[in-house]
């Protein structure tokens, strides 16, 4: 039993001894294997700080510095001409397609013109009638006027036959007053014609006039009525826009028919305030459209006088030099407009220039790839560039890549770029 209990405790302590090996060996190992990291990173350390930072470098020469001013729009055509029905009424016929090119006067649409007919032929009997009843009156007057004026002539006669008569003695008094109270009526008479005469003809023959010309109007006016009814084409172009069709009520004002005129395009832009300086007239534009994949000549004709109110801009109008029949009204164009900030500047890309505390710094880099540090100080701006005023020579290597891995003193792998 001893023995056995003496086995036991050897086995026991045997293995502590075991464990104890083991724990200690994987320490080492572990220990080697840091120690075996550790090394490597600081060899990677130390290998990286001995590389030459690549660095895209530009060498500066003095150039007009401009700025581009991006713009869009849309092309318009020469004309766009909206066909709308002026009075209500039937459609009775649709002369042209979508697409179809028309020619100015041709029919397009037309209304139907029964009651307009009915009332003209009713109004163009009134007229005659008016002109028969004017003319008649006219006769009328004219006759009764030469009457008067005849009976005035035969009766100043006969008074002036009377008096000679009374005076040789032949006659009496008595007679010849009766006679010259003749003449005086038959004067009055005259006198009552004539004062009726206004203008050249009498009042009761203008009445009649005014009634005929009154009739005359309605007459115009209901052939005005039955023109507008039928639709013609103010001018020639394609009918981009068809909304009628025969047996269809078209309602006053509404629109039918548009013609596009393509004879010459446009293209519309809205420019700021603070761009719209630097646009003249004449200016050469170079337009982009992309869905045609194609670019166009043109230049600006038009500059809008006045800032629209609605997106507080200005328009302009650039007329295409050789547009071509695949441009469509309505299509989105684009254009760069360079305009000159400054002749003959020294400027930088932007990613050139570091700001920091409140100063703006470039590196400048030499013959041998050797880095300085430079403040500047810096002028206009554009999109892409920066002007140098002060700090900077012509002719110089500014750094224009990787600026966080610079500093005074360090040498570089220069990969020259053109600007």
């Amino acid at each position: 039993m001893n023995q056995t209990n003496q086995f036991k405790q050897r086995l026991l302590s045997a293995n502590s001894k075991v464990k104890i090996i083991a724990v200690i060996v994987i320490v080492a190992l572990g220990a080697f294997v840091f120690h075996s990291y550790q090394s490597k990173r600081v060899s990677k350390v130390q290998r990286a700080g001995d590389m030459k930072p690549m660095v895209e470098v530009l060498t500066v020469q003095r150039k007009d510095m401009v700025r581009k001013i991006e713009l869009t729009g849309q092309t318009v055509p020469e004309a766009q001409i909206d066909i709308a029905a002026k009075y209500s009424g039937k459609i009775v016929q649709v002369n042209v397609q979508l697409g179809e090119r028309v020619s100015p006067g041709q029919v397009l649409i037309v209304q139907d013109t029964s009651d307009v007919d009915i009332s003209l032929a009713q109004n163009s009997a009134g007229f005659r009638q008016a002109s028969a009843d004017a003319i008649e009156s006219n006769a009328s007057f004219e006759a009764s006027y030469q009457r008067a004026q005849a009976d005035y002539q035969h009766s100043l006669t006969n008074y002036e036959r009377y008096n000679r008569l009374y005076e040789q003695g032949a006659i009496s008094r008595e007679a010849l007053d009766n006679m010259q109270q003749q003449m005086t009526t038959a004067k009055a008479a005259v006198d009552t014609w004539a004062k009726q005469i206004t203008d050249g003809s009498a009042a009761a023959v203008q009445g009649k006039l005014a009634a005929r010309d009154k009739a005359q109007s309605a007459v115009d006016a209901l052939n005005n009525q039955r023109n507008d009814l039928v639709l013609r084409a103010p001018r020639g172009g394609i009918i981009g826009y068809r909304q009628a069709e025969a047996g269809n009520l078209a309602q006053a004002g509404q629109k039918l028919l548009s013609i596009f005129d393509n004879s010459n395009i446009y293209v519309d832009f809205s420019v700021s305030e603070q761009d719209i300086g630097q646009i003249v007239l004449g200016m050469p534009i170079d337009i982009a459209i992309d869905s045609l994949g194609k670019r166009y000549s043109g230049k600006i004709t038009y500059i809008s006088p006045a800032i629209d109110s609605k997106n507080q801009a200005f328009g302009i109008r650039v007329t295409l030099d050789k547009p071509d029949e695949s441009i469509k009204a309505g299509m989105f164009a684009r254009t760069d407009v360079s305009v000159a900030l400054r002749p003959q500047a020294l400027f930088v890309p932007k990613e050139a220039v570091l700001s920091v505390n409140g100063k703006d710094r470039i590196f400048i880099v030499d013959a041998n790839n050797q880095v300085t540090e430079r403040v500047v100080a810096v002028g206009l701006r554009n999109d892409k560039s920066i002007e140098i005023l002060n700090g900077l020579n012509e002719g110089e290597q500014v750094a224009i890549t990787n600026l966080a891995r610079l500093r005074t003193g360090i040498t570089i792998v220069a990969n020259a770029v053109q600007e």
